[in-house]
Formats: C-alpha cells, structure tokens, sequence
C-alpha cells in the first residue's frame, strides 16, 4: 500500500540530517563479524549508511586498499579514474579512497572541474583510455549509491572493461576488506587528503563524454526537428552535463531542476514515503510527470545517471519495460552500421513483449539473470547491440557497431526518445501503443512474498527437478528454469514460463522476502491468478 504522502514534496520531518550523517561516516566502528556491518558487494557495488555503521569510513579505507591489492594481482597497474555523485556521504568516501589509493602509488585520475562524475562518464572514460591501446590498463571507481535514500552511501568498482565488477572479483575484494576490517585496519596504507589530491591528475570527464555523444546518437535529427527536451538530473551527478550537453550541441533542452541539495529537499515521496531518486517511479517522478505538457519529450535520471526515465506528453512516465521494447524496435530498424548478427539483451525478468519485438526484427535474443555485468562481454566486442534491465538501465553501440559504455547510461536512453520522436514523428509511448496492437498487451508486476533466511538459500539454489507442477493459472508450463537461457548462468531463484505467461521468483538480499515478478498477456486478473499460483507453487518447493 502506498504511502498517504507519496507523491508530494518532502517536508521538513522527511530530510536527513546532513552533520549527523557525515560524523557518523567518521565516528562509527563497524563491527566484523556483524553482517549488516561487513563489506558486502551486490549487484551494484557495496552500499550502506553510516547511521547503521554499515557505509563508514573504515569500509572505505579497507575496501580501497582490497582493490589495490586486487587490481596488482590481475596486472592492472595504469590509472584509475575515481567519480563520485551528490549524495553526501560520496564526497567524504571519495576522499577517504583517494587517500588510500595514492597512498600504494595508483595514479589517480578525478574531475578536473572538481564537480561530479556519472557512472556512464566513468565507464566511457576507462574504455577511451584502454581502447587507445596503452600496455598499462585502466579501472575506476565511483562513489555511489545509485537512486538510494539521501542517507545512504555506495561504492563501486569497474575493472578495465569498464563495466561492474562480476562476483569473481567483488567476492574477493569484499573477503579482503573484511579481513581489514577485523584487523583493525591494519595493512592499510593511506596519507593525508591534501597530500592525496595534490597528486591525483585531473581529467574533463564531462567534455570528453558530451563530445562523443555523437557517435552513439542522431543529435542532428533533434536539432532540426526542434524537440522540446526537458531533463531533470533529479539533483544528481547529470546535473552539469545536460545544460553542457544543450550548449554543446545547440538542443531546445532546459534543465528544469539544477539544483543540488544532498537533503533532496525538492524531491516528491517515493511509494513508501521515502526519498528516492527513482526515475522509473510516478511518485518519485510526480513534478517531471506534473509539468509533461510542457516539452515534447521530459527525461529524469538517478542520482549517478546510469538509470533513465522518460515522460511524454500523451502517457506520463513510461513504464521501463516499455521503453526497452521501443527502444529495441527504433535502434536495429535505424542503426545501420550494426551488422545482422549482433544480439539483443534482456534479464530474465524483463517484459515478454520485448521478446516478441526480437522475433519480429529476425535478431536473437540473449536473456540473462539479473544484472548488468552478464551485457559487458558482447557490449564490448561488439556482438550485442543494445543490453537492458527492467529497472530502467541499459546502454547501446555507437552508430558504426563499436562499444560505447559497458555499465548502464540513463543520458543516452533518455536522449534516444528524443531522437525516436524527432526522426519517426512519434513519442515513445505512441509507438509502444502501436507495438501492442501487433503483439498484445501485456500487464505486468512485482510483489514481495515473506521467506526466512533458510527458505531463501533453498529458492537461491534450486534446481528444476524440484518443480512439480504442470500448469500456472491455467495454461501448460512450457519452461521451469534455474539458469539463464542465454549464456547458463544460475539465475539464482526460478523462472516458470507458458504460452501467454511468467513469473520468476528471486529471494531478496537485504530482506526476508522472495521478489515474485508476473507478466501476462491476458490482462491484469489474469496477472493476478499467475501471481497467486507463483505463491503456491514457491510454498510447495520450499517446504
């Protein structure tokens, strides 16, 4: 049930205190062997706040020096490029692994107007440095905790092929780290902030990035159609970026909010009454989605502008999966320069409609487990046209087939709607209108379903020979999976697939819930049933 305030502006009870916060950064001692308190990296990097000594300076030293001591082992000893966001706990934590890192002689690469840094920015900054073909090869860092509350605080590692670190390499520097941690940080090697600065090399992250942007989009096409673009940064490290981005390149585009408040003061309550920049929320999104009428196209992105939303005039915000279907269906009917091979990449809990899309272009299409590392491979070398997750990230190749990032870029799909609109003549939501009168209509929702710690490790490892049933809500089950049919990798949880149907089922890594996510190309009661009989079945495997 939402929230009696979602939607409406923050009140003063909602705001986190600043002061508090950051003193907590650096008061608080984490406790090793607590595991809310320990390093842990999920699909986004290790997050936490200092108010539950779970993101505190401690995690930072001794996360920074496990990446150090990660990266000599794999050989990679060129630059690291260091970003960070507008949360306030990112600025202390970026200072905190500066210190670590040109402590071990890493040369460091930050911003050059000392500003902030988007996860696409810091991904397009490692490909360019590595592509130019240097022996010595580059990672990064940013300090992020991507669309979370203001309280929290978020770090990620990106390994030289730009994208998030996979398990093989966040398992090892999170076992380091807590090693670290329970030896009080000793082997931690660090020197004063004004010392590590001086040091660091600076880098136009912004220019380099905005000035390529041509080479993975039609800005032409927008500048002579005139598309009205609103974007708002929703306070986040995009801010600087898109009134450069209109500068540059001469778009009818207007920042509807600069501002940034590390409080997010200005932020509408998310569903449950938080704050959340979350793009992909109509509550979180209620002042973009209030002030629709006003431009052609409105685009919102989180706080490190990896995620995207897209508002129009004829539909308000647009559901993610939505958008990935047209998004799809625009760039292989317009990228000419990508070969007929190149693939097409969803996680499995993704819209169904997309694979119908796929079909219809005569593509294959690629469905992987959750997470946008499984995309970097074919993003990289080229095999993979566009990767997209259902929570609104995803990314593309540039015009001539070559990678453009390999971790999610909200800029590019929020700037692709305006290229959609200006070179079709029609809005994203127009053309998904369109879609499912070719293809159906599908609904779709994700609900949580209570499940102890035991019962979670059970559904985390399931194989499909535990799966009994023959039918969902009606219809033969034509698929019980527990790997990814794409590329055979544990899906983590189980997916369960008929003819017009899914649901998959995902145990929660913070929470004692399994997540269920349903599609239904039979409607919304029919959903229902599917998410009911989800219920069922999921209770009667994990007796």
């Amino acid at each position: 049930m939402a929230h009696d305030r979602a939607g409406q502006v923050a009140l003063p009870e909602d705001l986190v205190d600043i002061a508090h916060l950051v003193t907590a950064y650096y008061s608080g001692v984490p406790d090793p062997e607590n595991p809310v308190q320990q390093v842990l990296f999920g699909t986004s990097g290790h997050r936490g706040s200092s108010l539950d000594t779970a993101f505190n300076e401690a995690h930072i030293l001794a996360t920074t020096q496990a990446i150090v001591e990660y990266r000599a082992s794999q050989g990679i000893d060129g630059p690291l490029f260091l970003g960070r966001d507008t949360h306030a706990l990112s600025e202390p934590a970026w200072t905190s692994a500066l210190e670590v890192l040109a402590a071990n002689d890493v040369t460091v690469l930050i911003d050059s107007r000392d500003r902030y840094t988007p996860t696409p920015a810091v991904s397009h900054a490692i490909l360019r440095y590595n592509r130019s073909g240097p022996e010595s090869k580059a990672d990064g860092i940013v300090v992020t905790p991507s669309h979370n509350p203001p309280r929290d605080g978020g770090f990620k590692y990106n390994p030289p092929h730009g994208g998030p670190a996979g398990s093989e390499a966040t398992t090892i520097i999170a076992d380091r780290a807590n090693e670290l941690l329970r030896r009080d940080l000793s082997g931690v090697r660090r020197i004063p902030a004004a010392r590590a600065i001086a040091r660091a090399e600076r880098y136009d992250f912004l220019r380099f990035y905005i000035d390529d942007l041509p080479s993975v989009l039609d800005l032409d096409a927008i500048r002579s159609a005139g598309v009205r673009i609103g974007a708002d940064p929703l306070g986040g490290a995009s801010v600087d970026y898109w009134g450069a981005i209109a500068d540059i390149h001469r778009l009818d585009l207007e920042v509807v909010n600069p501002l940034v408040d590390a409080t997010w003061r200005f932020m509408t309550l998310d569903t449950d009454g938080k704050i959340r920049m979350d793009c992909s929320s109509p509550n979180a999104m209620a002042s973009l989605i209030g002030a629709r009428d006003r431009f052609d196209i409105s685009t919102g992105n989180d706080a490190d502008a990896d995620r995207h939303g897209i508002v129009t005039p004829d539909a308000g915000l647009m559901n993610p999966n939505h958008y990935l279907a047209v998004a799809i269906d625009y760039l292989f009917s317009h990228r000419q320069g990508w070969s007929s091979g190149v693939k097409v990449g969803k996680t499995l809990v993704s819209s169904s409609m997309i694979d119908r899309v796929v079909g219809s272009l005569g593509r294959e299409l690629l469905e992987v487990p959750v997470g946008f590392k499984w995309f970097v491979p074919g993003l990289l070398e080229g095999s993979l046209g566009f990767g997209g997750e259902e929570s609104a990230g995803a990314s593309f190749l540039r015009h001539d087939g070559g990678v453009w990032t390999t971790d999610k870029d909200g800029i590019i799909l929020a700037l692709l709607a305006s290229e959609m609109t200006a070179v079709t003549g029609k809005t994203p939501s127009v053309r998904y209108r369109e879609l499912t009168e070719q293809f159906g209509s599908p609904a779709y929702a994700r609900i949580d379903a209570p499940a102890t710690r035991e019962q979670k490790a059970v559904l985390a490892k399931l194989s499909p020979e535990q799966v009994s049933a023959t039918e969902l809500a009606g219809e033969p089950i034509t698929a019980t999976l527990t790997s990814a049919p794409g590329n055979g990798a544990a899906l983590g949880g189980l997916k369960v697939t008929t003819a017009s149907a899914w649901f998959a089922a995902r145990p929660s890594g913070t929470e004692d819930v399994y997540k269920i996510y349903a599609e239904s190309f039979q409607g919304p009661d029919h959903l229902a049933q599917v998410q009911a009989a989800a219920k069922e079945l999921v209770a009667d495997v994990l007796k």
